[in-house]
């Protein structure tokens, strides 16, 4: 038997996201509206919206995915929920200026955490 789970991203009422998986989005998105577990991240911003979910047949892979989208910012997530692959992948792209695609710009080495020792 072959199960199917979810990645899905629910939009709240004060604009946050919430990330999760399960293996039945129309249940989950219902109890997010209507559980009464004050202790949860979306009982004080409902109602809340489905915007995304992509399934998998793997859970490993599901929660792999969730944990990668958790990790993402507001606007790598508005992509993702836009299916704008084009602009995650620029998203994705380091910036800082330790970066090492920076290394040869800068042309100082990186410095050791621990300081140098003598």
């Amino acid at each position: 038997m072959i199960f199917n789970y979810f990645v899905y991203i629910v939009k709240c009422c004060d604009k946050s996201y919430y990330v999760g998986v399960t293996n039945s989005v129309e249940r989950r998105v219902y109890e997010h509206n209507n559980l009464t577990d004050d202790s949860t991240y979306t009982f004080d911003k409902r109602p809340v919206e489905l915007v995304f979910y992509q399934s998998f047949q793997d859970i490993q892979k599901a929660i792999a995915f969730e944990k990668q989208i958790k990790g993402w910012t507001r606007k790598k997530k508005e992509a993702l929920i836009e299916n704008n692959w084009d602009k995650i992948k620029e998203l994705s792209v380091c910036i800082n200026e330790s970066s090492h695609t920076n290394y040869r710009k800068n042309k100082t080495p990186f410095d050791s955490a621990q300081g140098d020792k003598i």
